[in-house]
């Protein structure tokens, strides 16, 4: 599951962030991986240095991987499942690209990159290669969203016709189908605004509205990938332009609880609850996360440092809960 997003305030500070909607418990932290922290790749063919330090958040399966994260230089990522779509690349010990595994491409992509330009300059140069995950003991389905500070966005999918890199001009991501079928499904609610028309008549009866919100009849509300892109497109497009960092994290915050899944509401056919495990902003300018948990309503926040004091390595900053 999962939808994210990328949006701008009215002075075009850039937020970026996501909601983790998931079935299988996690134990997320909040990790900061050091400049020149170096880690091997899950193949073990290759050793890897980070040239940005980055915050994000992770949990350790052996080794940590990253859901989402910013860097120092405010580009930031996020991966979200993709199934029925996505198709790794195959490793091949002959090609020149060096493998990166679907799992730690985040953590990869936050170590080495600082714009969106860099990000698809890179990208086509490795291999993205399929690997099982100690959690659900499976090859995850993914794909992935970017973000720097221009307030730009993109999204990346690695399908059976090769490696997309595609413009996000909506700043929305949700699941399966691929990102263009999203786009292109918008059409369909053109319709939906904020405001209702006061009268129809039909057949000399004048029709009037029950009350407020009637321009937004057809908005889907369901928690498919399809209604919640849409429904979180819509809010983002139509909400009052927040002007500061406060108003960008409520805002945010408010649009992602419309397609927040409780628990009990949407259940896998393995009789497990789906839900909204956390969700998280952060503030590419300011380099700063802010994240609330299913059970802990509190906007917590962590600012990545400009100097940090410790060595090339990776901590824990502490579990999200």
């Amino acid at each position: 599951m999962c939808t994210a997003m990328a949006m701008q305030t009215s002075q075009g500070g850039p937020f970026f962030g996501r909601t983790m909607d998931f079935s299988y418990p996690l134990e997320p932290e909040l990790y900061i991986a050091a400049k020149g922290y170096e880690w091997i790749n899950t193949l073990g063919t290759h050793k890897i240095c980070n040239q940005f330090q980055f915050m994000g958040i992770g949990q350790n399966i052996s080794p940590v991987v990253f859901a989402d994260g910013v860097n120092e230089r405010g580009f930031a990522a996020a991966v979200l499942y993709f199934p029925g779509y996505a198709h790794y690349d195959i490793y091949n010990a002959r090609d020149p690209r060096q493998p990166i595994a679907a799992l730690e491409l985040v953590g990869f992509l936050l170590g080495s990159c600082a714009t969106l330009d860099q990000a698809a300059s890179l990208l086509p140069t490795i291999q993205i290669i399929g690997s099982k995950d100690s959690v659900t003991n499976s090859v995850a389905p993914l794909h992935w969203i970017i973000a720097d500070e221009s307030g730009q966005c993109k999204v990346i999918e690695k399908m059976a016709d090769g490696l997309h890199i595609l413009d996000n001009p909506i700043g929305i991501l949700s699941n399966s189908p691929d990102f263009s079928w999203h786009l292109t499904n918008l059409r369909n609610y053109m319709n939906v605004v904020p405001s209702q028309q006061p009268e129809a008549v039909w057949s000399s009866v004048p029709l009037t509205p029950f009350g407020q919100g009637g321009g937004s009849m057809g908005l889907p509300g369901d928690y498919t990938p399809p209604a919640r892109f849409v429904r979180a497109a819509y809010l983002k497009s139509h909400i009052q332009p927040p002007t500061g960092q406060l108003e960008a994290v409520n805002a945010c915050f408010h649009i992602m609880e419309s397609v927040s899944i409780p628990k009990g509401i949407v259940i896998t056919s393995r009789g497990a609850s789906d839900y909204t495990q956390y969700t998280a902003f952060m503030d590419l300018g300011a380099k700063q996360y802010f994240f609330k948990t299913y059970d802990h309503s509190q906007i917590l926040s962590a600012k990545l440092a400009e100097n940090p004091h410790f060595d090339a390595k990776m901590m824990s900053l502490g579990k999200l809960s």
